[in-house]
């Protein structure tokens, strides 16, 4: 009968060990789990964050990246993009719309753009491009895109390339401003680039409130543009090096050398790697080396004046 109770005892004590350490084992997994998990939490809000960050377009000092979406027959300004505010209206071309809306109507399926008459500017003829329906061109999405476009009889007529200097604008009536919209660099056209312009100009809801100010009086808008072309470079010049170079040695003799008193002795004109050149001695040095040295020099023909 003892035996009997002592055997249960024993027993009630092993199942009383195994609970505790049991016990100790799911404590330790909960406490050494609720790191991992904090950190994991931590690790998915920061990049849910960072994704909205990027998804807003939020950057530092009022800098807007271009987006780097390929437009249809287009060449979008690739250059970091500044925004900015100002009261001076555009100075190359301008257009007013009575009806955005009844204008975005009007060109939907029929090209998806209104063109405008030709313009000059910069001593070039232009046109000021404005597609006001959402994703017109291909990757806009839900943005205005505005753009110019060159006449290539300008490359025919004069040159192959011209850089110019875009800005594009819109009246805001709210402020009586201007928002801007402009590339940090100028802008390359040629025979085979003939347009450049702004993908994602501003978002097409800005022109549906008037609440925004960009539409006024009744659905008015306004939109411009600036040119600024730049002079193509009228001075040049041509450095070449030959290394194989005829005859370099030049025969110079001057007669009675210690007895001539003449500050300075001029060689005939002799040419090599075809260039003319003159060689010029000072018996009794020049500038600094003057009264204790000999000088000579070696003149380019074409610059050294004949004394």
């Amino acid at each position: 009968m003892f035996a009997e109770e002592k055997k249960k005892n024993t027993n009630y004590g092993s199942i009383f060990v195994s609970c505790f350490f049991c016990l100790v084992l799911v404590v330790g997994v909960v406490m050494f789990g609720k790191p991992y998990y904090n950190l994991q939490n931590l690790m998915e809000t920061e990049a849910v964050m960072e994704q909205g960050l990027l998804d807003v377009g939020i950057l530092p000092c009022n800098l807007r990246s271009s987006v780097s979406i390929p437009a249809r027959n287009h060449q979008k300004l690739s250059t970091t993009v500044r925004e900015e505010t100002r009261t001076r209206p555009p100075n190359s071309y301008c257009v007013k719309f009575e009806s955005f809306a009844t204008m975005s109507k009007l060109v939907a399926g029929n090209g998806d753009k209104y063109e405008s008459r030709p313009f000059s500017a910069g001593g070039y003829n232009w046109t000021f491009l404005i597609y006001p329906n959402v994703n017109k061109p291909v990757g806009s999405g839900g943005y205005v895109s505005l753009y110019v476009k060159i006449d290539n009889s300008s490359f025919i007529a004069t040159q192959n390339e011209v850089y110019a200097w875009i800005k594009f604008l819109t009246y805001k009536s709210t402020t009586d401003t201007y928002h801007e919209l402009h590339a940090t660099e100028a802008q390359r056209f040629h025979l085979f680039k003939q347009e450049y312009g702004m993908l994602t100009f501003l978002e097409i809801g800005y022109y549906q409130n008037p609440a925004y100010g960009f539409i006024f009086n009744g659905g008015q808008s306004v939109f411009g543009v600036d040119i600024v072309v730049s002079k193509p470079s009228a001075t040049w010049e041509d450095v070449a090096y030959e290394e194989n170079i005829r005859d370099p040695v030049l025969d110079w003799r001057i007669t009675n050398f210690s007895y001539q008193d003449k500050v300075s002795y001029t060689s005939d004109t002799f040419s090599s790697g075809g260039r003319n050149w003159v060689l010029k001695v000072y018996p009794n040095g020049a500038g600094s080396a003057t009264g204790n040295s000999l000088s000579l020099y070696l003149l380019s023909a074409s610059c050294f004046r004949f004394i």
